[in-house]
């Protein structure tokens, strides 16, 4: 990797295989290859932790349904303690993407160290207060002494892995910033691959090592979280950085964390109420819900990885000075997605009767999903232009508009139109109808906001609220 502090107007071959990009101009002028350069790794990274998921509940589930009910609640305790922090990525990569693109990579490389210093902070007081209440928490979500036993068992091994699991969230920042994005692939499946090796071994005791059930799944969890933590260490190591805190660069990160924080929420209280919404409706419809709403989850990570390089290369145009730059790319990226997901939801409208037999054969949830399927192909196209325009509103540090934006669309579309759906047996259709009013709506405020211009306000540092 090029020397801290060292920088060229063209882009660099570092040790690990990516090109760094060290001038905001060359940002402006990143063509198809350079944003998929980005999006590709940045994908590889967002369903690699869904992947392991998977691995990890057949494994589990080869235990019964007691211990499959058990990982189910402790993997909702230990993703909701950790989920709503991504503004150690997201933020981040904003603020350190600006560094770079002025120039000041040393710069950049700090404000992943703070970043990291946030995250173990935070992950250390996660973990403590935790561990004293896990057995309310547990019992709480469980609704049962047997599964809440369970849960609670694998929750406080795995709760050891949160200040890892935010470590590595702040790593991915930084090293978005700077535009590096297949080492953090690899530090991340590095860590994923030992704990798919290590979850069978231990779960049901192969090549002799005990049969440790479901505490064996949360200590594989924690090995793999280990690897990837200490990784990333290693590259804040490498960069011959200080180490020290820096109360004022936390300050900042924490500010626009909160906002990030609260738009995190928002989407929680949105999709919650959805789920339970459709579960009054029966199971059919909260199955079939269930099933539209992971393809749609799946579709938002894929365009997220456009909307991450977005960021990227937006902040960093930002850093270097060049506002009307950065609103090109904007424009190009934001077409670029635009079409990528018409594509989508062409493939999706074609195999709306033979995609859903995939994942079910139960007749009645065949039919509830035809309902929400229709809607579900309507937003992948306003999806495309939404998460790009997201993504560059978040790389020029807008995190006070977006917040706004989507508390709005959440008050004013979704949440409305969920609760009247029950109040008038709307039923799924209801639901899916308050999702495309939540995107309809998050359209018009981030296009207004794009065309505006206000966003683009070039300099190093984020600008304090832009809202």
């Amino acid at each position: 990797m090029r020397g801290v502090g060292e920088t060229s107007g063209e882009p660099a071959s570092g040790t690990d295989g990516d090109s760094v990009v060290t001038s905001g101009e060359a940002a402006v002028q990143a063509g198809p290859r350079r944003i998929l350069a980005i999006a590709v790794p940045t994908l590889g990274v967002l369903v690699a932790e869904p992947v392991y998921l998977l691995w990890d509940m057949a494994v589990v589930g080869r235990l019964g349904a007691l211990a499959l009910a058990g990982l189910a609640v402790g993997g909702l305790v230990l993703a909701q303690v950790s989920t709503q922090l991504t503004f150690l990525s997201y933020g981040t990569t904003a603020r350190a993407a600006r560094r770079h693109g002025s120039g000041d990579e040393r710069g950049a490389v700090i404000e992943g160290v703070q970043a990291s210093w946030i995250g173990v902070g935070i992950g250390v007081v996660i973990l403590v207060v935790i561990q004293a209440l896990a057995g309310p928490i547990t019992r709480a979500i469980a609704g049962g002494d047997e599964i809440a036993g369970r849960a609670e068992s694998w929750v406080r091994i795995a709760l050891f892995g949160v200040p890892l699991i935010l470590l590595a969230m702040a790593g991915n920042g930084w090293m978005r910033g700077v535009q590096q994005t297949r080492r953090p692939l690899l530090y991340v499946v590095a860590g994923l691959a030992l704990s798919g090796v290590l979850c069978p071994v231990l779960v049901h005791g192969l090549l002799g090592a005990p049969r440790l059930e479901l505490e064996g799944s949360a200590i594989a969890n924690l090995a793999g979280q280990l690897v990837s933590g200490v990784l990333f260490v290693r590259a804040l190591l490498r960069s011959h950085v200080p180490l020290v805190p820096h109360i004022e660069i936390m300050k900042a990160q924490l500010v626009l964390g909160r906002d990030l924080i609260v738009r995190s929420l928002s989407f929680q209280a949105c999709f919650v109420s959805a789920a339970a919404v459709a579960a009054r409706f029966g199971a059919a419809s909260v199955a079939a819900h269930q099933l539209v709403l992971q393809l749609w989850n799946f579709l938002s990570l894929t365009l997220d990885s456009l909307a991450i390089a977005a960021q990227t290369l937006v902040g960093a145009a930002l850093g270097a000075g060049n506002a009307r730059g950065a609103q090109g790319l904007a424009r190009r990226i934001t077409g670029w997605s635009t079409v990528f997901a018409v594509v989508l939801a062409a493939l999706f409208a074609a195999g709306h009767s033979v995609i859903p037999q995939l994942f079910t054969s139960d007749p009645a949830v065949l039919d509830r999903t035809q309902v929400a399927w229709w809607f579900f192909v309507a937003i992948i196209p306003i999806g495309g232009v939404v998460f790009a325009l997201d993504g560059v509103l978040l790389g020029a540090g807008d995190a006070a508009f977006l917040r706004n934006a989507t508390l709005g669309s959440a008050l004013l579309g979704f949440l409305p139109m969920i609760w009247l759906s029950l109040a008038y047996d709307w039923g799924i259709g209801g639901i899916w109808t308050g999702l495309v009013a939540f995107l309809l709506l998050r359209l018009i405020a981030v296009c207004w906001r794009a065309l505006s211009g206000r966003w683009a306000r070039v300099g190093a540092e984020v600008p304090g609220r832009m809202a």
